[in-house]
């Protein structure tokens, strides 16, 4: 092979592994595409130390060095982010499995008679939901969940011929929100 076919190899190579890092950091790929990375240092070695005659291929090596060396940066410091537990994708899901140990406990005493211990648990599951969002809470009251329950219940018992309906907090693409289950016994 020769200079243009290698430099052309690196590049190719070089896009597929920033693909595969930025698939790691989303939790696509589960491992760190370290196999890859080493493939194109490598490559990258190879013509190091070795006069490139032709200028534009001098230059377009030189440029996937570079890009090399700042993505590799980056990841370094994303990888620190991740180990440290400050990587936001990280807190996102770690707010959220907090969320979720917090309503189990709930979930295993039984649910409250009254609809207003019913409203203001859901009030309470609501608020914090959307503290592990990252969402305020100033503009949420027990009166607005309240009236939104008490406005969809019967629509509810109607449509689904059942004699009441519970309503839980699921958080669904990043916002909570009221769902309704009904109850037939």
């Amino acid at each position: 092979m020769g200079v243009a076919e290698d430099i052309a190899k690196l590049e190719l190579d070089l896009r597929e592994l920033v693909i595969k890092y930025e698939q790691y950091f989303f939790g696509i790929e589960k491992r760190e595409p370290l196999r890859l990375l080493d493939a194109v240092e490598r490559a990258v070695r190879r013509y190091q130390n070795v006069s490139i005659p032709n200028t534009s291929q001098r230059f377009k090596y030189d440029s996937l060095v570079a890009t090399l060396s700042v993505h590799k940066q980056k990841w370094t410091r994303t990888n620190r982010l991740i180990e440290e537990g400050k990587f936001q994708r990280d807190r996102f899901r770690m707010s959220l499995h907090q969320a979720e140990k917090a309503e189990k406990p709930s979930k295993s005493t039984p649910t409250p008679a009254s609809p207003e211990a019913q409203v203001e648990s859901v009030f309470q599951q609501y608020v914090n939901a959307r503290l592990a969002c990252n969402l305020p809470v100033d503009n949420v009251t027990r009166e607005k969940v309240a009236e939104a329950i008490n406005r969809q219940k019967p629509v509810l018992m109607q449509k689904y011929g059942c004699r009441d309906v519970d309503f839980v907090v699921v958080i669904e693409g990043g916002k909570p929100s009221l769902k309704a289950r009904p109850k037939t016994t």
